[in-house]
């Protein structure tokens, strides 16, 4: 039985905590004391009849009157609250979920009723962020076998809303990441919805890389979105760029990769629970997944790519999914820019035609909305590539996607950072080999993805002969201070482009 009992009066502090819930009291707080609450307890506290599950930081100094609490910004929002409400405080039973989560941790196998279980508990707020990292991280790695990741999977879509369409046929995809750049969906969106095929593309924001797909659209348009706008603006223009965070598609998603990004793991079991649920709460039929490998990339072996390959075809075949997987050369960033409004330039000078568009993302675009469109028409090898390629060449790939920006709230051009520096070749020689993952690092000291404007402008792709000084690549970044952080990373690091 829960205790309820005295009460304090609230005080806005103005602390963001992110989307993590967090009350505040005085260490000599008479409460405290009473209930032996320490810091880092969880508590349940409950403003005008309405509760939450919170984490409590203890004040020492005088920021907080004797009397008073305080609540996280986030918290604040979620109880309505407004200056002196009333608070009160309760003890929280112990979540017996956790149960199945440590079983875990000592690598016993869970059940589909275990994950739906512990799926529930996170999306109504009773798993404190450490909590969270447990769940996580006990299943990180190779930890979850295929019926561990179903059962992941129905939970993650169970626990939100789902969309439904009018059309039989509904298309989406998805890259598993690991490669800069590689700005693919805003092209083939605009590509497939030109032929007539309905694609509701939900993105997710970066994770561990310097752009999220959603980041980089953010900085073109709206797209924070809620689910009516999306039916309208879909029904208007057959598809839309929408961050999943915006709308309660399985919400456990985006509650994960939140914590997920603070421990810059991505799991393989938790990668492909996260994208097939979004798919399947969004109403998705037909699914294509772009898989690049590449020894700097995140999937660095055929071997791992084709496991990754089964395990996403098994897995959508028992959420009622058609599923296809692309294995890609993912040895190199794709398209230029590496960072938000960066890749959003890539991506309008492909959309716009123009001569010097990087040809490798056009052609890796035109490779995955060709193969959407034979999925769609249960075709092999079917026109779909000649097709894309006319809708792209005509023009009628930005009519469409400046159409679907228009629906969603407008067009703006995206700009660079006001602070660069140039990198050029210390040597001359041919460029064999470019370090993905250094040179993502690069553009997230530099700010990138907080800072939409900045990042990396690559000028030399793999097999481009070099004379000493020339062009390697640019950085960009809103800070003279952040553009810095990514000099002095560079200095310690070597053969990040290397030159023979």
């Amino acid at each position: 039985m829960i205790n309820t009992f005295n009460t304090l009066k609230l005080v806005q502090l103005g602390i963001d905590t992110q989307k993590e819930f967090v009350v505040f009291m005085r260490k000599d707080c008479h409460i405290c004391k009473s209930e032996g609450f320490e810091a880092h307890n969880r508590v349940l506290v409950t403003v005008k009849g309405k509760s939450i599950i919170a984490t409590l930081y203890i004040i020492t100094d005088g920021i907080l009157k004797k009397g008073k609490a305080g609540l996280s910004n986030s918290a604040w929002s979620q109880l309505n609250a407004i200056e002196e409400d009333e608070i009160s405080f309760a003890h929280v039973q112990p979540v017996a979920s956790m149960g199945c989560v440590r079983s875990k941790m000592y690598g016993k196998k869970l059940n589909k009723i275990a994950f739906q279980n512990i799926i529930n508990d996170i999306v109504k707020g009773q798993y404190s962020n450490i909590e969270i990292a447990s769940f996580i991280t006990s299943c990180a790695g190779d930890n979850l076998n295929i019926q561990e990741i179903i059962g992941l999977t129905e939970a993650m879509v169970n626990s939100g809303q789902k969309l439904s369409w009018i059309n039989k046929i509904v298309v989406d995809k998805h890259c598993v990441g690991g490669l800069p750049g590689n700005r693919t969906t805003p092209i083939v969106v605009s590509i497939i919805a030109q032929a007539g095929l309905t694609i509701p593309k939900t993105s997710s924001r970066a994770i561990t890389s310097p752009a999220g797909t959603a980041d980089t659209l953010e900085t073109m348009t709206t797209v924070n979105l809620d689910l009516k706008k999306i039916k309208k603006v879909v029904e208007k223009e057959n598809g839309c760029f929408v961050w999943g965070g915006s709308i309660k598609l399985s919400p456990a998603d985006d509650i994960l990769i939140r914590v997920e990004r603070a421990l810059d793991i991505d799991g393989e079991g938790q990668m492909i629970a996260s994208v097939l649920s979004k798919k399947s709460a969004a109403g998705s039929t037909h699914v294509l997944i772009d898989i690049p490998i590449g020894k700097t990339a995140k999937v660095r072996t055929e071997e791992d790519a084709e496991k990754l390959k089964y395990y996403f075809t098994v897995v959508g075949k028992a959420l009622g999914l058609e599923v296809k997987v692309l294995l890609t050369d993912g040895s190199q960033p794709i398209g230029r820019g590496i960072g938000p409004a960066l890749e959003a330039m890539d991506v309008l000078s492909v959309l716009r035609n123009e001569n010097e568009a990087p040809q490798d993302l056009r052609n890796k675009s035109l490779l995955i909305a060709g193969s959407i469109i034979d999925l769609a028409n249960n075709q092999k090898n079917g026109n779909g590539f000649i097709s894309a390629e006319r809708i792209l060449s005509s023009g009628k790939a930005y009519e469409k996607f400046i159409a679907i920006c228009k629906a969603q709230g407008g067009f703006r051009e995206p700009e660079l950072a006001a602070f660069k520096m140039d990198i050029h070749a210390e040597k001359p020689g041919i460029i064999t080999e470019i370090d993905n993952r250094r040179l993502a690092k690069i553009a997230k000291l530099a700010g990138a993805p907080h800072d939409p404007k900045a990042g990396v402008l690559l000028h030399t792709p793999l097999k481009t002969r070099v004379d000493k000084g020339d062009l390697l690549f640019c950085i960009y970044a809103e800070t003279e201070g952040e553009l810095n952080y990514a000099i002095e990373y560079l200095k310690t690091e070597q053969d990040i482009i290397l030159i023979q």
